[in-house]
């Protein structure tokens, strides 16, 4: 004789494991078997559902601290904007840093889209500070972002300004970096400098893409056109 539940067509042979047919085909065990699978079933859906109802409340509980953000005069529609880049903890320090040395919110929110769009961290808050400590503008700064020079070059960048070069040097000299070409190195601009070239006459060098070797061979001539010939002139009466 088949077991078969009340009410449907279904033969349990077919729905269950053979140890499970076996007791319903010997006893009247398998009603309180099959509770006990609704049961699991019951319980398996009901951890599922909680689960999914856990995941976001997690997610919540991880969401980045912004505050530095904030306590660095950044607007809180700006902080959402960057909520939704998925900015972390290390970022929000970097860019509380680029706020802090003066640049706006739609600064830092593009150099946020820029480093997306490189699919890497930012990291450059050290490096803005230090730009904008020798007064170069967010203009600048931001191209030499995407030019991607904002790395260890920024050092020798800041002592070119302080020795009284503009911005327009140091974009002219990031885009040939940028582009593999050569360039002048600082110490050599600044030689120049110092040797009496005018900052138009400085570009005009770096548009041709003059070598340390050659600028130091101009400062050498240029040193020598002003040197005395070293004859010197005697005084005293002629000897006999």
């Amino acid at each position: 004789m088949k077991f078969h539940l009340p009410g449907s067509a279904v033969r349990m042979d077919l729905m269950l494991s053979p140890r499970f047919r076996l007791v319903c085909l010997t006893g009247n065990s398998c009603p309180s078997q099959l509770a006990r699978a609704r049961g699991s079933l019951l319980a398996l859906g009901l951890a599922v559902v909680l689960a999914l109802l856990l995941v976001p409340a997690c997610k919540r509980a991880q969401r980045t601290d912004t505050r530095p953000l904030d306590q660095a005069g950044m607007w809180f529609n700006s902080v959402e904007e960057l909520r939704q880049m998925e900015i972390t903890g290390a970022e929000v320090a970097e860019l509380a840093k680029a706020r802090q040395s003066g640049l706006s919110d739609a600064g830092c929110l593009e150099l946020m889209r820029m480093a997306r769009g490189r699919k890497q961290p930012f990291a450059s808050g050290d490096a803005i500070v230090n730009l904008r400590r020798v007064d170069v503008s967010e203009a600048t700064i931001l191209e030499l972002a995407r030019l991607d020079q904002l790395g260890l070059w920024v050092g020798e960048a800041q002592a070119m300004r302080l020795a009284g070069f503009s911005d327009h040097v140091l974009l002219a000299i990031a885009r040939r970096r940028a582009a593999g070409q050569t360039v002048l190195s600082g110490p050599s601009l600044m030689q120049l400098k110092n040797a009496g070239l005018s900052e138009a006459d400085v570009l005009g060098l770096i548009a041709r893409g003059t070598t340390d070797e050659q600028a130091a061979q101009m400062v050498a001539a240029h040193r020598r056109a002003i040197t005395p010939s070293g004859f010197v002139r005697q005084r005293g009466r002629r000897p006999r």
